[in-house]
């Protein structure tokens, strides 16, 4: 019997069957170490075969469907173990805020770069912003300027009163399976709540302490949308180390770094030291974005153990 994985709580899956409706699934111990390197073989999104049971026997999961392309993670730059998101994506929606937490540009960056090594869409809502002073309106609008300049799409969104940005949002995410994700605190979940009231999803609150948020959902879940299209909700992400990314291919995940590359001295630069570097030039005359060459310079240090320093 084939079927949908719809919820993964690491110990156990929840697959949606044509037949059987929806199926709580175990997987086998051996199944977890033919082949598969992360810490979910299985996660939400993925097509499987799973056994039928007989006389009370548990169900199974026994193979897992081609993947069309899904988003992974390093959870820390020391960490060797990767983790997947979600698979088989139409598209990500990467919730951020400005303040109360304030998401930073490198994690944005982050996402974008492992998003787009796997040919996963990315749109990016700024949500929160009827908390937004002047200051923080502008800085808002100055990084959609940014991201959109790049060629990604950005939303502004009041999700808490289910305002501004939602009805863009709805429209875009139709007939799509689309991720949701950012750090914990940035109203993932008050964003599906609006999205899906009737799931009336517990919310957490901010940390006083931290300005950070506090983790409320604790495992990947997709739901279906009245309007058609699936999304899927994944716990706050912390941190995005990058995974089995090659240096010589990194350039390729920042468009605007790669775009300016074919001008380099060199074929095979890397754009930290090399002269006659057209990447660095850009960056010295404006035309790439200081803050995303920094953010290009911290995943190659990932990928070395060397540390690099900006030479502007």
């Amino acid at each position: 019997m084939k079927g949908l994985v719809v919820r993964c709580t690491g110990s156990s899956c929840v697959v949606r069957t044509d037949d059987a409706g929806l199926v709580e699934c175990r997987i086998k111990g051996n199944f977890r170490i033919k082949g598969i390197k992360s810490t979910n073989p299985v996660a939400v999104g993925d097509y499987v075969t799973i056994t039928e049971p007989a006389g009370g026997e548990p169900s199974y999961i026994t193979d897992i469907g081609e993947r069309r392309n899904y988003i992974i993670r390093r959870s820390s730059n020391l960490s060797k173990q990767s983790h997947i998101l979600a698979c088989n994506l139409d598209m990500c929606v990467l919730v951020v805020t400005i303040s109360h937490p304030e998401t930073s540009t490198v994690f944005i960056d982050r996402f974008l770069a492992t998003a787009q090594a796997y040919r996963v869409p990315v749109t990016i809502l700024f949500n929160k912003s009827d908390l937004y002073d002047n200051a923080e309106r502008a800085k808002a609008d100055a990084l959609c300027g940014l991201y959109e300049g790049i060629g990604y799409r950005c939303i502004q969104c009041d999700s808490l009163h289910c305002n501004e940005g939602i009805a863009a949002l709805r429209a875009l995410l139709k007939d799509k399976v689309t991720l949701i994700s950012g750090n914990s605190g940035v109203g993932k979940t008050t964003l599906i709540n609006c999205l899906l009231p009737d799931l009336n999803l517990k919310t957490g609150r901010i940390s006083d302490k931290h300005d950070t948020g506090m983790h409320t959902t604790t495992f990947s879940e997709m739901f279906q949308l009245p309007e058609g299209g699936w999304i899927i909700d994944t716990p706050g992400v912390k941190g995005f180390g990058s995974f089995d990314m090659c240096q010589e291919e990194m350039s390729h995940y920042f468009p605007e770094i790669f775009a300016c590359s074919k001008d380099c001295r060199y074929g095979n630069c890397t754009h930290i030291n090399e002269p006659d570097c057209a990447v660095r030039e850009a960056v010295e005359a404006g035309k790439i974005n200081p803050s995303r060459y920094m953010s290009y310079l911290s995943m190659m240090e990932d990928e070395s153990g060397n540390k690099y320093r900006s030479s502007r």
